[in-house]
């Protein structure tokens, strides 16, 4: 998706996926944009590690040497990042624009599925008028687990439901009853409490764990029941066929 306006010699923003976490997913889109612009821009949370989706790409940065702009999130999931945050991340980012420097947004998967790309290019909306945008999807982490486990999601005729939570056997229930395959995101211990009863939903050796798909770490689970806390991770998520 590209946007253009009269710019006026303001830079063109980018949001660039960086696909599910192997370098190699990159697209050659994406590889060829961030090699180009001036400032990368990601958000990192406040516990210190380094941005995954930085991580990612720092392999193709190597001779291209951009300016860095870190948005700092919390790393607490029950603490909402503040509005404040996007405004002025989004001034950060503006200034850069107007200097005629286009500046890359990246995040890990795709920037139109659970990112926080727009948010990021809401508030850039707000700061620059006429502003030149463009989207560069990539590989999402839904994708990668579906290849990496060996599960379709759907094949001709059929119904996907993609959620980023549930809180219980209720929320579970209603996302399965008009779906062929629901894919949930971010698998923590409340899920693991629904998945429980999946007995009842009938579901029993009809769901696959898969955690960070593509990399190093990733790990398959189709016997679900054997999974632990521990075993949890935010780059994870749990595909139920029916």
């Amino acid at each position: 998706m590209t946007v253009s306006g009269e710019n006026n010699g303001i830079g063109r923003f980018y949001g660039v996926g960086v696909g599910p976490g192997d370098p190699e997913l990159l697209t050659i889109k994406a590889q060829k944009t961030l090699q180009k612009v001036a400032v990368i821009s990601f958000t990192q949370l406040d516990d210190g590690k380094e941005s995954y989706a930085l991580n990612v790409v720092r392999g193709v940065l190597e001779a291209a040497k951009p300016e860095f702009l870190a948005i700092t999130i919390p790393s607490d999931d029950e603490t909402p990042v503040s509005p404040q945050t996007w405004t002025d991340a989004a001034a950060e980012i503006a200034g850069h624009l107007s200097q005629g420097k286009d500046v890359a947004f990246i995040t890990e998967g795709d920037p139109m599925l659970y990112s926080e790309f727009f948010q990021v290019l809401g508030s850039v909306k707000s700061a620059v008028s006429n502003l030149e945008f463009e989207v560069i999807p990539g590989v999402s982490s839904v994708m990668a687990a579906s290849a990496s486990s060996g599960t379709p999601l759907v094949t001709h005729g059929q119904r996907l439901t993609i959620l980023p939570k549930v809180y219980g056997i209720d929320d579970l229930r209603e996302a399965i009853t008009n779906s062929d395959t629901t894919v949930l995101m971010e698998v923590d211990r409340d899920l693991l409490q629904a998945l429980a009863n999946l007995e009842k939903l009938g579901l029993t050796g009809k769901a696959t764990y898969v955690r960070q798909a593509s990399t190093s770490r990733e790990n398959v689970v189709e016997d679900i029941s054997k999974l632990e806390a521990e075993d949890l991770d935010y780059f994870s998520l749990l595909i139920i066929r029916r």
